[in-house]
């Protein structure tokens, strides 16, 4: 469930901008930059943040 809405959030944006996206528990860590990836776009960066949250930056890839 967690993909489902980043990906609606990335729907959203043009190519090119950057979406912040938290994370939390090992499926999501695991999953979600795996499953961008494929689907064309670019991990930035990921960051561990306070409470065992992961931030991490997906930038949109080409459409």
């Amino acid at each position: 469930m967690t993909f489902v809405r980043t990906r609606l959030a990335l729907d959203r944006l043009q190519p090119g901008e950057i979406l912040l996206v938290l994370l939390k528990g090992d499926e999501p860590r695991n999953n979600i930059p795996r499953t961008a990836t494929e689907q064309g776009h670019a991990v930035l960066d990921q960051q561990e943040a306070e409470g065992g949250v992961l931030r991490l930056r997906l930038r949109k890839g080409p459409a």
